[in-house]
């Protein structure tokens, strides 16, 4: 299909954008790692025409974009191709299927490992127990062997394909990735096994071949599990955006269009209660906004002709008609999707414990058998024995133990956050956060409990306004409402665009919203308010507050005597945020910034060295969670900040963020003392493989053996509480 594809016009698919240059968008399958990311884009941008290539690991899409307005994806596509990068042009639906059609054949591989490798268990576990005084005689033996080939060579060639598919598109342009040695490992275990069994021989390894693929299956599949995590987020946060418009024509209809056809330049109607469907100025009315999506600022803000409002915002009072600046893939809802993915895709780029000593472990133990093989040879011991001797280096050092090293130790680390209601998504994320240096919270919903809380008021004057504020839908009056509790609704009520609500109160005239709607003079206002009165009457002024939840400056003080600085980076204006800060024990802030300021800020603090923490609940810090080096979310943020996050907890604390950066630091001892067992096993186990001192069964044995010791090792953080 991609070759035919190769020959085919493919300028249909190449769009243009306001500055006339061309661009493409491609699906490209086979890539896992940033070795892949990096080789892509550098293959894509050496094409004929090609101004800039950008990969995106997590989704597989690949947006080019060309020095001029032609272009040839079609050349892009053999490129490609050639590197074993079979590619299309981009289909969102196909992409979905195959990832979709990926993770179910991982996880048929990995059910198939399971199955395999218990049920040859169950015919090699009778021939090691012959070697230890049960006697087993010859014939027996082999039926074992043969039954346990049974079960295991179909299972382990069936679970295999993910790493020979893998290895194979390697090695046919000349390369060798990870996946070689793990398919050769395989393949080689499988033939000493059977030519062993064949000559009547005493070990064979069919169990421990198709058990090495269902320990390395758990991870392959994992990381496809936190790819879709990462997709999920996106496309979490683009449901977001209003999916129609309405357009205002000519003749002054108005006509419901998708919000993909909207067009730079079209004029729309918004009304109150719906959300801003893209990017655009204001021509006419006024309304109050809830920018909580792109701020996270509780209060709203006013707005009038001339000003310019971003998609995703909430019209909460009145009509307006607006002048389109930029289409839905373009707006800041779309802006922001796009940060989540490339901070998934610069998350995806960390190499985990387990992968840097890999890197280390394959090529050294790999050569060190073939050496083995090829020296006992040439001294005479005859392929059979030599053979043999080769099998016990590469089963002594199988990489059980180095696998097991830090999965062992999460697995134990995870369960013990989940019973204190903190949810951990990859062990990848519990490494990133052993790392950490500076945390990074926004304010509300986090520092804060997230909503307008009324400060003292009298009684009976909140009584007087409570009629009015049970009528408006704005969240100042809807927290002043509460505070008073059940009763009745003021009458002929009309919402004032931009200012507030008025009514009839027992019959007589009364206002509720900003100071200048009820005639009070201008003021520089030091708290969030609301005025209330009855015309010609004394005005009252309410005032309110995003609270701090209750362990906030105990949690910060908690951070910091980890070592740990901290900072709050947040949307709201200064007064609040400094007020919170303030109250929580919290030298640097800094207020009003958008999404992309967040995300700048981390850059800068990534830049000068620092690992940052991001905790963050809205919308408006999904593009920062993604980006950060680890990040955590309370249960109560919203969809798309819970999936791009590393850790979600539960509570109504911030308890569970020192909490999980003990668990994680005491995690990543374990795991360096399990690597450090490892290697002190294989510098003593490797060499007396080597000299014969060791045959294949004791090397599983004591395989066996090692792995047992890091899981031992890893639960000790039960017993110690996560502490050293």
């Amino acid at each position: 299909m991609t070759i035919a594809l190769n020959h085919r016009d493919l300028s249909a698919f190449v769009t243009h954008d306001d500055t006339d240059q061309g661009r493409v968008e491609l699906l490209v399958t086979g890539a896992r790692c940033a070795a892949c990311m990096s080789k892509i884009e550098r293959v894509a941008g050496a094409a004929p025409g090609v101004a800039s290539a950008r990969f995106n690991l997590t989704t597989g899409k690949l947006a080019v974009r060309f020095a001029g307005r032609d272009g040839d994806p079609g050349l892009i596509i053999e490129a490609l191709d050639r590197e074993g990068y079979p590619s299309t042009p981009f289909d969102p639906g196909k992409a979905e299927a195959a990832h979709d059609k990926e993770g179910r054949m991982l996880a048929l591989a990995l059910g198939v490992a399971a199955f395999g490798a218990g049920n040859a268990m169950m015919f090699t576990v009778p021939v090691w127990a012959g070697f230890f005084g049960q006697e087993l005689d010859p014939s027996t033996r082999q039926l074992m062997y043969w039954f346990a080939a049974a079960v295991a060579t179909p299972c382990a060639l069936f679970a295999g394909v993910p790493f020979f598919r893998s290895a194979w598109a390697s090695l046919s342009k000349g390369k060798a990735n990870m996946d070689v040695p793990i398919s050769i490992g395989v393949i080689l275990t499988l033939i000493v096994s059977f030519s062993e069994t064949l000559q009547q021989g005493p070990h064979a390894y069919f169990d421990a071949a198709v058990t090495l693929l269902f320990l390395l299956l758990i991870g392959r599949y994992m990381d496809h599990k936190l790819r879709a995590k990462a997709r999920s987020a996106a496309r979490d946060l683009l449901a977001l955006q209003a999916p129609v418009a309405t357009r205002l024509l000519a003749d002054g209809g108005e006509q419901i269009v998708p919000v993909g056809d909207v067009e730079v330049g079209d004029a729309l109607v918004v009304v109150p209660g719906d959300r801003i469907p893209v990017n655009a100025q204001v021509e006419a009315g006024g309304s109050d906004i809830d920018n909580a999506l792109i701020t996270g600022e509780t209060a709203s803000a006013l707005v009038g002709p001339g000003a310019v409002v971003n998609a995703g915002a909430l019209n909460l009072s009145g009509r307006l008609v607006l002048r389109v600046l930029a289409r839905s893939e373009d707006s800041a809802i779309a802006a922001i999707a796009r940060l989540m993915e490339a901070g998934a895709q610069s998350r995806s780029n960390y190499v985990q414990l387990a992968d840097k000593a890999a890197a280390l472990y394959v090529p050294v133990v790999h050569t060190l058998a073939a050496l083995t093989f090829a020296g006992g040879w040439a001294l005479g011991l005859g392929p059979r024995e030599a053979l043999l001797r080769a099998a016990a280096v590469l089963i002594v050092t199988c990489p059980c133990a180095l696998g097991l090293a830090v999965p062992a130790v999460q697995i134990v680390a995870s369960g013990r956050l989940f019973r204190k209601g903190v949810l951990v998504k990859t062990g990848a994320a519990l490494e990133r956060l052993a790392e950490v240096d500076h945390v990074v919270f926004d304010k509300t919903g986090v520092l804060t409990e997230g909503r307008p809380m009324l400060l003292e008021a009298p009684a009976h004057v909140l009584a007087l306004a409570a009629p009015l504020a049970r009528a408006s839908r704005h969240p100042l009056a809807r927290a002043l409402a509460e505070a008073a509790g059940c009763g009745d609704t003021a009458t002929e009520v009309r919402e004032v665009a931009g200012m507030g609500v008025e009514g009839l109160i027992d019959g007589r005239p009364a206002r509720l919203g900003r100071a200048a709607f009820l005639g009070v003079g201008s003021r520089q206002a030091d708290a969030t308010e609301l005025w209330f009165g009855f015309d010609g009457d004394t005005r009252v002024r309410f005032t309110f507050e995003d609270r701090l939840r209750p362990d906030t400056a105990a949690v910060i003080a908690q951070l910091k005597a980890l070592g740990l600085t901290v900072e709050v980076l947040s949307g709201d204006v200064s007064g609040p945020v400094a007020r919170a800060a303030h109250g929580a024990g919290i030298d640097r802030w800094t207020a009003g910034l958008t999404p992309f300021d967040k995300v700048a800020m981390l850059d800068r603090l990534k830049q000068s060295g620092r690992k940052v923490l991001m905790v963050g609940d809205g919308l408006n810090d999904a593009a920062a969670i993604a980006r950060a080096h680890a990040s955590m979310a309370p249960g109560s943020a919203v969809d798309a900040s819970q999936n791009a996050a590393d850790l979600v907890f539960s509570g109504q604390g911030l308890e569970a963020v020192p909490f999980s950066i003990r668990v994680a630091k005491a995690a990543r001892r374990r795991a360096m003392e399990n690597f450090a067992f490892s290697a002190l096993y294989n510098v003593v186990a490797a060499p007396a493989a080597i000299f014969g001192l060791v045959n294949p069964l004791v090397a599983a044995v004591a395989m066996s053996g090692s792995s047992l010791v890091v899981t031992l090792n890893a639960l000790r953080m039960n017993l110690t509480g996560g502490r050293r």
